[in-house]
């Protein structure tokens, strides 16, 4: 059974700090793009960050570039996202999503940055 779970998820105050996990289970990790995507409300789900499976290269996206980083331990079967100099419009339902011969999400868990 394959799942995805995120936890780190909650409120943090403007210039704050945070760090998501998405721990995986039921398919072989080491071998899948991983991602993290947030949707904040009404509006579209977007990308935010990946982390390939060889060699762990980086994307991120224009947004959080500088203030987040993606990484991911093959040996746990876990990948993150440090959010540091967190913004209100940092606000959403973050959600990792691991892309292979299959695709697969979380559920999602919520970030509020608010005063």
């Amino acid at each position: 059974q394959v799942q995805l779970v995120e936890s780190g998820g909650g409120l943090v105050q403007p210039g704050g700090s945070l760090r998501l996990s998405c721990a995986a289970s039921g398919f072989t990790f080491s071998s899948y793009l991983m991602k993290w995507y947030r949707q904040a409300p009404g509006k579209e789900r977007g990308w935010v960050a990946s982390v390939f499976s060889a060699g762990g290269s980086t994307l991120y996206a224009d947004s959080v570039k500088g203030r987040f980083t993606i990484s991911r331990d093959n040996a746990k079967n876990t990948v993150y996202l440090q959010m540091n100099s967190l913004k209100p419009e940092d606000t959403a339902v973050y959600y990792c999503k691991a892309v292979g011969t299959s695709t697969y999400w979380g559920q999602g868990t919520q970030v509020t940055v608010s005063s």
